[in-house]
């Protein structure tokens, strides 16, 4: 990827890759996994949609790439290990959320986008960011896709500690982020990626949201759920499950971009 440009907006590390003329045109923004591929850079190699005619510009994650603590993902296990719901999954949605607008904002200024409705694309956990931006915010968006993705939390949750002791907060903080439940809530229409490995729970919940009216379904045969070799910080060569996915998407874009 030697157009890749790298910055950050606002603060918010990400790796930008131009349409083939350079010039001005639509955005898509992405939001990478916690798992392989597991920086912003890893993204946009792993799922770079090179023929899309649109600029690509993969975000980081909150404490993942320029943003590592000592380089290396063993700060988030911790926090993941203290409380898994909400010093991780929902504090790292919520400030990649929260972020969000005034990094487009930034990218606005910095690349030719324009001002029209975008595009939006998110990976495991940030799933969970792309379809927050999606029900819970007023940016326009035209499509969005999820690959992966933490559709609903509880059964992320579940991965990290199976005997999570919910109470009154954290239910109520789990069920905002269940997306099968808040489908409706979903302003776009949604491309559903979803290996046939993947967990279990993730593969139920994405199959529920994709057969919502407007929704796609993508199942991708012998995906589980990274789409790069672990530990997936550095950018390598795309893996023939990224490269179906990376079809899909390039895919389900290109027909909403024309």
């Amino acid at each position: 990827m030697d157009s890749a440009i790298t910055g950050t907006a606002a603060g918010v590390p990400f790796t930008a890759l131009p349409p083939v003329n350079g010039g001005p045109a639509p955005l898509i923004v992405t939001w990478h996994m916690i798992d392989a591929p597991a920086s912003n850079a890893a993204f946009a190699a792993a799922l770079p949609m090179l023929d899309v005619p649109a600029w690509r510009i993969h975000l980081g994650m909150p404490m993942c790439g320029a943003r590592m603590v000592d380089g290396g993902m063993n700060a988030i296990m911790a926090l993941a290990q203290q409380d898994p719901l909400l010093d991780y999954l929902h504090a790292f949605v919520t400030q990649a959320v929260t972020e969000f607008p005034t990094a487009l904002a930034s990218l606005r200024e910095q690349f030719p986008i324009g001002d029209g409705p975008i595009g939006v694309v998110g990976g495991s956990l940030g799933g969970a960011v792309a379809l927050r931006v999606l029900a819970d915010t007023s940016i326009p968006v035209f499509a969005g896709a999820v690959v992966n993705a933490a559709i609903t939390m509880r059964p992320v949750v579940g991965l990290i500690r199976p005997d999570y002791p919910y109470d009154e907060e954290t239910t109520a903080i789990v069920d905002s982020l269940d997306f099968v439940a808040r489908a409706t809530a979903i302003r776009a229409p949604l491309l559903v990626v979803s290996g046939e490995l993947d967990h279990a729970d993730f593969r139920a919940d994405a199959l529920k949201l994709a057969s919502e009216p407007g929704n796609e379904l993508l199942s991708v045969p012998g995906l589980e759920h990274a789409l790069a070799e672990r530990p997936g910080i550095e950018p390598a060569p795309q893996s023939a499950g990224a490269a179906v996915v990376d079809r899909g998407l390039t895919e389900w874009f290109r027909l909403r971009l024309n």
